[in-house]
């Protein structure tokens, strides 16, 4: 366990690093902002560029590891649901952002770094994997279910799934990560070279993508903190770390994931609720306190967590 959390601590403490340098002062939000915007546009796509694109995936087929990452998410976003609309008496509004975040994991800034860190190169591409579907499946789903919610409770038409399709079809097209993912997907399967240079810059820009994702992510920490609605956020910081990461174990157990390809998608399924349940909650204005708490509870307390479902898996 001593040696798990040895491997798991680094993560939180670059989180905490970040967080640090812009409590003190010491550089500007906009510093952690502009860093983001990197991380996000450029060195994680070149990352899973890297990744898709020099995998063996020995023939493996993704479907099982997508049910077994996807029965969690299933789960935890229904319990989720349930516990903010009947236990604490909120909207179908609330119940959606809920959901969201409960089941809506940090896998690039924590997952990724975290992934690379524990299970190693054979961890990244299941992962990987996971990302090609994971980002449109759930910002599909999370959108639909919001409009929904939002013609119920306002009494309004909302706009068609039509149009709500196009809208997010859109803005995937225009997403790094898509786009880092799609290229691999090219050059692995064409075999296209790229030369020593171009390979060398390549690995050059994918290493500092975890580091520099995990300061980035701290440094964003210091708009989000503890909000209220604290009873409801502590509910979906325990689905998000514990049931998650739990029911995700026993499906990949189930379906028979190799060991490496089920301690990675575990690990991924127990990290802290990513920013996308604020942006959510941002898109359609309500429930900003909760996305906020769970963020926040779910970064502070991830370490213990995190190391535990490691120890558990490896």
């Amino acid at each position: 366990m001593t040696a798990i959390a040895t491997n798991v601590a680094p993560i939180f403490i670059l989180i905490l690093l970040g967080w640090i340098l812009v409590r003190t002062g010491l550089l500007g939000a906009g510093v952690g902002e502009a860093l983001g915007e990197f991380v996000f546009k450029v060195a994680v796509p070149v990352l899973l560029f890297q990744t898709i694109s020099e995998a063996d995936f020995h023939g493996a087929s993704p479907f099982r590891l997508w049910i077994a990452y996807f029965s969690g998410v299933a789960v935890t976003w229904t319990l989720g649901h349930v516990i903010a609309t009947r236990l604490f008496g909120r909207d179908a509004r609330v119940g959606v952002l809920a959901g969201v975040s409960s089941a809506f994991a940090n896998n690039v800034f924590i997952g990724l770094p975290l992934v690379g860190r524990i299970v190693g190169e054979e961890g990244i591409v299941p992962l990987s994997i996971l990302l090609a579907v994971h980002l449109p499946l759930m910002m599909v789903v999370g959108t639909i279910l919001m409009e929904n919610a939002e013609r119920g409770v306002s009494g309004g038409s909302g706009r068609g799934i039509g149009l709500i399709m196009k809208q997010i079809a859109t803005n995937l097209l225009k997403n790094p990560l898509i786009a880092g993912l799609g290229a691999g997907i090219l050059v692995h399967v064409t075999g296209l070279p790229l030369g020593k240079v171009g390979t060398s810059i390549v690995h050059q820009i994918a290493a500092i993508a975890a580091p520099a994702a995990l300061i980035s992510l701290g440094m964003a920490l210091h708009k989000y903190g503890v909000r209220g609605n604290l009873g409801i956020a502590s509910a979906t910081s325990l689905l998000k770390l514990i049931l998650m990461p739990a029911v995700v174990w026993a499906a990949s157990l189930l379906l028979g994931l190799s060991p490496s390809w089920t301690a990675a998608m575990v690990l991924t399924s127990s990290v802290p609720t990513g920013i996308n349940a604020w942006l959510i909650a941002n898109r359609f204005g309500v429930g900003h306190g909760l996305a906020a708490s769970t963020i926040t509870l779910t970064t502070a307390v991830g370490v213990v967590s995190v190391t535990f479902w490691a120890w558990l898996v490896l």
